[in-house]
């Protein structure tokens, strides 16, 4: 073992290490290291042997700083270990890391102090810019952060003057109508959250409109929140108060694994008694003990619009706002009856023709 290395045990190798090591300068490291920089092609040879040697990794993050430039980007979110959650942190994550950035996951309380704080703290890192998955910034904060010149990026939020990323909730909304009503549903129900997010918000709506052009009302049933034992609390609420739905449009996948578990607790057969639908297709859904039907978001398609986002927003600081809807697909399993029609093994994607 080298006496550079037992001098710098516990410790990150230099570049000064490097350099004396090679028997350069300390510039002449630097320049080893950056690309199209002018050095002489036996002293780039001994300052890589050295490095190789030493285990030298270059510091970027000095680099970035040095060039006000960081590389690290922001992930603010909250219930990071939700499953659709989970599946968006981890392709934009990737999707940044091949882009040469650096993630930085904030996970995050649901109080707009919890939303400031964590974009205060990327700001002091010097953060290139900051996705919120969770929550929206203060009006306060966005003007702080474009002083600074950080792109801030909304996804499924909505914030007016802010570049975004949306999911196509309207038309969901209507695959699922339009897949209930062809299963011969008459008495629709939308399960979601007190006080939803504007996207969860939506979704419910736009199935009311849906139901209402065709001439149902919908019942809509609220729980305290959109996980799984918010959906047992709502399927509750159904079957305790008025005539038990034929139909049930939940906002998540989440919602509507406690919805279905609820239901069948009770004597209900799913789908011939009633047809259930959710919302984002996570992995879960395909399980043999729900075999869900819903609309799939998919989050490598989310995670290409943040990074095509950011990189017009840098190329163009000025530009007007950009906001990029993407489409999603019903996904067709056992929760629904459709006539003449059995499901894959994996479930099957399609758009349904107009049930009006």
């Amino acid at each position: 073992m080298s006496d550079t290395r037992d001098r710098n045990q516990g410790r990150f190798v230099s570049a000064q290490a490097v350099a004396e090591r090679a028997g350069v300068s300390r510039s002449a490291v630097s320049r080893a290291f950056t690309p199209g920089a002018s050095i002489a092609p036996k002293t780039l040879v001994r300052v890589r042997e050295a490095a190789a040697a030493l285990g030298y990794q270059v510091n970027d993050l000095a680099r970035g700083l040095l060039a006000n430039r960081s590389r690290l980007i922001g992930l603010v979110t909250s219930d990071a270990d939700a499953p659709f959650r989970a599946q968006m942190v981890a392709a934009i994550s990737h999707a940044l890391i091949e882009r040469s950035n650096i993630p930085a996951i904030i996970n995050i309380g649901a109080t707009a102090d919890d939303v400031a704080h964590a974009s205060r703290q990327l700001l002091r890192y010097r953060a290139e810019a900051t996705v919120f998955l969770s929550g929206s910034p203060p009006a306060s904060l966005v003007e702080l952060t474009r002083r600074n010149g950080q792109p801030l990026i909304l996804v499924n939020r909505a914030e007016t003057g802010l570049d975004s990323v949306h999911c196509d909730d309207k038309d969901g909304a209507q695959q699922a109508f339009e897949a209930l009503r062809l299963a011969g549903a008459s008495r629709f129900a939308v399960v979601n959250r007190a006080n939803p997010s504007l996207s969860l918000s939506s979704r419910e709506q736009a199935f009311v409109e849906f139901a209402a052009a065709s001439g149902f009302e919908t019942r809509i049933v609220r729980a305290g929140r959109a996980d799984y034992d918010g959906g047992k609390e709502a399927a509750r609420q159904l079957l305790t108060s008025g005539p038990a739905p034929d139909a049930v449009f939940c906002v998540n996948d989440l919602m509507a694994f406690g919805t279905l578990d609820h239901l069948r607790g009770a004597g209900l057969h799913v789908p011939n008694d009633v047809s259930v639908i959710g919302f984002d297709d996570v992995p879960i859904a395909a399980w043999s003990s729900y075999r869900l039907t819903t609309l799939r978001q998919d989050p490598r398609r989310i995670a290409r619009d943040v990074v095509s986002i950011l990189d017009r927003r840098l190329a163009e600081p000025d530009a007007p706002p950009i906001s990029v809807y993407f489409p999603v697909e019903l996904v067709v399993r056992e929760t629904v009856s459709v006539p003449g029609r059995q499901p894959t093994d994996g479930g099957s994607t399609r758009r349904w023709p107009s049930a009006s």
